[in-house]
């Protein structure tokens, strides 16, 4: 299972991840997406990595539960964040009606399609009727193992397609943006709001 080689990337190269990631500025992302809740909403951080973005929400007066499926990670998370991160597969999520919103960010894009398919069925489920996903990929139509880790990548185009086989969610915003990480700039990334009818 291409997931296994992932989590052990995650596993592996933890401390390595955490450092590039924690401090980077996301808050225009961020708060892109709070400006769709009310203040106090209920959020899950769906793959949370350093725990940065859950750490955020916290300081701004959001309720937040955190997952992640590597280990290494959700020690980190829960130490920076200052929250108990849940250690969890994308696919074990199993709750409904639970989250105004879910903040999925670079992280379901390590599914292959037919597991992606399936877990925004289950993320739609999670959801409150009329909340909100946000999500990101790299941008093209590449899919499999990059650099130790197995990615699918989406264009406006491949997106659109595969939300047709997920029943009750749509499209309300996307653009593509350059990677915030300086050394990556030249990278680009499908950024996703998506609405539960």
């Amino acid at each position: 299972m291409e997931h296994n080689n992932t989590l052990d990337y995650y596993n592996n190269y933890a401390d390595e991840f955490y450092r590039s990631t924690v401090a980077v500025e996301f808050t225009a992302m961020q708060d892109c997406f709070l400006k769709k809740l009310k203040k106090g909403s209920y959020i899950l951080d769906f793959g949370c990595g350093s725990g940065r973005d859950a750490k955020y929400f916290l300081e701004q007066g959001y309720h937040v539960e955190a997952t992640d499926g590597s280990a290494e990670l959700c020690k980190r998370a829960s130490r920076y964040a200052g929250i108990q991160v849940k250690q969890m597969l994308f696919e074990e999520l199993a709750v409904a009606d639970k989250y105004d919103g879910i903040w999925a960010c670079s992280s379901i894009l390590h599914l292959p399609i037919d597991k992606l398919v399936k877990v925004m069925q289950k993320m739609t489920t999670a959801l409150k009727k009329n909340s909100i996903i946000y999500t990101s990929f790299k941008y093209g139509n590449f899919s499999g193992e990059r650099n130790g880790r197995f990615f699918t990548d989406m264009t406006e185009t491949t997106f659109a397609d595969l939300l047709q086989g997920v029943d009750g969610l749509e499209v309300e915003e996307q653009w593509v943006s350059s990677d915030v990480r300086p050394e990556r700039s030249g990278e680009k990334w499908l950024n996703l709001i998506l609405r539960k009818r």
